[in-house]
C-alpha cells in the first residue's frame, strides 16, 4: 500500500478522474477501436493497441515494452479474449510505474525524514514550477508544517515576484535578494533562516535554463555545497517539474536535467488540459525516477500525491 494512500480520499479521486478526462477519452476510445469486433487477441489487435499507446504519448520505447509483455502473456493462452486485454494492460502499465527504491517517501501530514527537510525544485520556465512550489507550500502548511520558501531563481525578476505572490497567498515566509544575486547566496540565507526559525520544510526555486548544461550543473552543485554547511545531506530531494501537456518535449527536458543534476523525484503538471497524460508512463519508465506529484488543475488543492494504482484506475475508468 502506498504511503500516500490515506491522503487519497474521495475528493482527491474525483480530482484525478477529472484531471485525466481528456487523456482517457482519447486513450480508451482508441483501445475500444483496437479490439472492436474481435474475439481473441491477435496480431491486428496488438498493432492497433500499439498505435493507441503511442498516440497517447506513452512513447515508442515504453509502448514496445508493454506490447512485448502482453504478447508473452497472450502466447501462454492462445484463446485469451479481448475482454481480458484491458485487465492485462492495466497490470502491465502499473508494473511500468514501479516506485524507485531510492525514493524518500513522506506524507504532507506525516513526520518528515529530516528537519528542516529541504526540497530543491528544478525545471525550465513555463512548466508550472513556481505554481507547483506554491501548491506544495499550501499543502504542507495546511498539514501544520512550518514552511519557508527560497527564491534562488535570481536571473528572472518575474520568478522572484511570482514566488513572492505565492508566499503571500499561502501565508508562508520567503527569503529573497535582488535580481542577479548569486543563487547560492540566496540558498545560504534560506538555510540559515530555516535553522533560526525551526522550519520543517524548505522549498527552494532555482533557475530554469537549459542552454548551458555545464553552467546549470555548476550552479546547482554550488547550491548543494552551501546548503550542506547548515544541513548534512541537503537537499533531501531534487524535484524536477515537467509540463505534461508538452508530451515528448517533457522527455527531452528530463534527459537534460537528469544529466545535469541528481533528480530524485518528478512533479508532472497540467495533466488536466491535455490528452497526452500517457507521457507520465514514458517518463517513469525511461528514467526510473518516481513521479511524486501530479498537477490536475489550477486550484491549490489540485496538486495530488501520485499513487500509481489510483492513476491507472482513473485512466481506465469509464465514468
Amino acid at each position: 500500500m502506498s504511503l500516500f494512500k490515506k491522503l487519497f480520499g474521495k475528493k482527491e479521486k474525483e480530482s484525478l478522474d477529472q484531471g485525466l478526462q481528456k487523456t482517457k477519452e482519447g486513450f480508451l476510445s482508441k483501445i475500444s477501436k483496437a479490439i472492436a469486433g474481435k474475439n481473441t487477441v491477435d496480431e491486428e489487435v496488438l498493432d492497433n493497441l500499439e498505435e493507441a499507446l503511442v498516440s497517447a504519448d506513452v512513447g515508442v520505447d515504453t509502448t514496445v515494452r508493454i506490447i512485448d509483455r502482453i504478447e508473452q502473456r497472450v502466447a501462454k493462452d492462445k484463446y485469451m479474449g479481448t475482454g481480458e486485454l484491458n485487465r492485462i494492460l492495466q497490470e502491465e502499465i502499473e508494473n511500468i510505474l514501479v516506485e524507485a527504491p531510492s525514493a524518500v517517501s513522506y506524507t504532507f501530514d506525516g513526520e518528515m525524514p529530516a528537519k528542516p527537510y529541504i526540497i530543491l525544485v528544478v525545471g525550465v520556465n513555463g512548466v508550472g514550477k513556481t505554481t507547483t512550489i506554491g501548491k506544495l507550500a499550501y499543502n504542507f502548511k495546511k498539514a501544520g508544517k512550518n514552511v519557508l520558501l527560497g527564491a534562488a531563481d535570481t536571473f528572472r525578476a518575474a520568478a522572484v515576484d511570482q514566488l513572492t505572490i505565492w508566499s503571500e497567498r499561502v501565508g508562508v515566509p520567503i527569503v529573497k535578494q535582488e535580481m542577479g544575486s548569486d543563487p547560492a547566496a540566496v540558498a545560504f540565507d534560506t538555510a540559515q533562516s530555516a535553522m533560526s526559525r525551526g522550519s520543517d520544510v524548505v522549498i527552494i526555486d532555482t533557475a530554469g535554463r537549459l542552454h548551458n548544461k555545464a553552467h546549470l550543473m555548476d550552479e546547482l552543485n554550488k547550491i548543494k555545497r552551501v546548503l550542506q554547511k547548515f544541513v548534512p545531506f541537503a537537499p533531501h530531494e531534487v524535484l524536477l517539474v515537467l509540463d505534461g501537456s508538452t508530451g515528448q518535449n517533457a522527455l527531452e527536458q528530463a534527459k537534460h536535467f537528469t544529466a545535469a543534476t541528481d533528480v530524485t523525484a518528478l512533479a508532472i503538471t497540467k495533466l488536466d488540459g491535455t490528452a497526452k497524460g500517457g507521457v507520465v508512463l514514458a517518463i517513469a519508465d525511461q528514467f526510473k525516477i518516481p513521479v511524486k506529484f501530479i498537477g490536475v488543475g489550477e486550484k491549490m488543492e489540485d496538486l495530488l500525491v501520485f499513487d500509481k494504482h489510483e492513476f491507472v484506475d482513473s485512466l481506465f475508468s469509464l465514468k
